[in-house]
C-alpha cells in the first residue's frame, strides 16, 4: 500500500516552516470531503502520513496549507495582505499502491509543489 506525505520549506530563510496547518480533502461530485487537518513539525512535516494503508485510495484530493499565519509568526510578511494567504493544491491519484511525496517550497511571494518518490 501506498502513502500520501508532504514537506513544507521556506525557501526564505532555507529552513523547514513549522507550524503550517494543513487541511486535507477528498474530492467527489459532491465537493469537498474533509479527511484531516495537522500542522507542520520542527522539521516541517505533519507527525504521520497525510493518508495511508486502506485510508489512502486513488482518486482526487485537496490540500490547503494556511502559509500567511506562519509568515505572520515569524515576522516573514512585508505587505499587510499576503500574496498568498492560502496555498491550494489539487491533485489526482491514479495508483494509490504507490507512495506519493508531495514537497511544498514556499516564501512570502512564490511557491512551488512537485511530486517526489
Amino acid at each position: 500500500m501506498g502513502k500520501l506525505t508532504t514537506l513544507v520549506l521556506d525557501t526564505s530563510t532555507g529552513r523547514p516552516a513549522p507550524g503550517i496547518k494543513i487541511s486535507l480533502y477528498r474530492i467527489n461530485e459532491n465537493g469537498l470531503i474533509p479527511l484531516l487537518t495537522t500542522v507542520t513539525n520542527e522539521v516541517g512535516e505533519p507527525d504521520t502520513p497525510l493518508l495511508e494503508n486502506s485510508e489512502f485510495s486513488s482518486g482526487h484530493y485537496q490540500l490547503v496549507f494556511e502559509t500567511a499565519p506562519y509568515f505572520r509568526h515569524y515576522n516573514l510578511l512585508l505587505d499587510p495582505i499576503p500574496l498568498f494567504d492560502e496555498i491550494v493544491v489539487r491533485i489526482g491519484i491514479s495508483n494509490h499502491e504507490q507512495d506519493f511525496h508531495l514537497p511544498l517550497f514556499v516564501s512570502p511571494f512564490s511557491y512551488s509543489i512537485y511530486r517526489s518518490h
